[in-house]
């Protein structure tokens, strides 16, 4: 028996990326997907091509998350064709590259429909769905290293996902009581189309990759095996956490180090602490 069989597992913005390796993974293991997505058709049909092509069920399904209408009808269709969604990945999201002197007020405000009123608005559906059924389901939010370290020009992203964050907090409190579980995975540099369009540049692709513990950026479907735990059973004590799947770069200096810590000479315990010069 799979980890997910019977469970009807929601992921949006699922056409590429993340989204797409969290549907494919929920699919492998017995869950019935519902792939999200706005524009990207192609994408998304070929998310759920490769699930049936597995032997796993999955439907295709549109909403733009800025938009309330579209998120109700996206219920609507998931229960009738599927049934109520008993976990909830919120993976969709927009990034605006403008700087905060330069950000467009429209653009910031569409960042947080999207971003943050968008999750909040379909959580709070799924949760009132969950309770109103009895379903002691799984809720886990999307966040980012960003949300704990900033760099230029992301203001309105950072904002967003930093918002996500004590969303997560917060929703975890008020759902305990029901049995629901709200969670949030908060990827590093992940090698997505989204972060590579961000960054053309090959040189520096290969200077920030050897900045991270790994000396790599991350792949989808790791961050996708994280999702899968946070939302098993495995995972029923963690609630209300954000937890950072990095390589460790959340926790690293801002630049590159500047120690080079040697043991004395002859000194077989190594270096006390104030010997580490920069």
């Amino acid at each position: 028996m799979s980890r997910f069989d019977g469970e009807v597992v929601l992921v949006t913005g699922a056409s590429r990326g993340i989204g797409a390796a969290t549907a494919k993974a929920f699919a492998a293991e017995g869950a019935r997907v519902a792939i999200n997505y706005r524009q990207d058709r192609e994408g998304a049909t070929a998310t759920q091509q490769a699930i049936t092509a597995a032997a796993g069920e999955a439907i295709v399904v549109r909403a733009d998350m800025a938009v309330d209408a579209d998120i109700v009808s996206l219920m609507t269709e998931i229960e009738d064709r599927l049934d109520p969604v008993t976990v909830l990945v919120n993976n969709a999201a927009m990034i605006d590259r403008s700087s905060f002197l330069e950000v467009d007020l429209d653009a910031f405000e569409q960042v947080w429909r999207v971003n943050v009123r968008g999750v909040f608005r379909i959580s709070q559906l799924v949760a009132q769905h969950m309770v109103d059924n009895g379903v002691k389901g799984v809720i886990i939010h999307l966040s980012s290293i960003l949300a704990r370290l900033a760099v230029n020009n992301r203001t309105a992203y950072i904002a967003s996902k930093g918002a996500i964050e004590g969303l997560t907090r917060s929703m975890s409190l008020d759902l305990a009581a029901h049995g629901i579980r709200v969670n949030a995975v908060a990827p590093g540099l992940i090698a997505t189309e989204a972060l590579l369009a961000g960054m053309p540049d090959v040189e520096l692709q290969k200077a920030i990759q050897s900045h991270i513990p790994k000396a790599r950026f991350g792949r989808p479907e790791e961050i996708a095996a994280a999702i899968l735990f946070v939302a098993s059973d495995d995972a029923g004590y963690v609630n209300g956490a954000i937890i950072p799947v990095d390589a460790g770069l959340g926790g690293r200096e801002a630049g590159p180090s500047t120690f080079q810590p040697q043991p004395p000479s002859g000194d077989p315990r190594g270096p006390s602490h104030d010997q580490y010069q920069p």
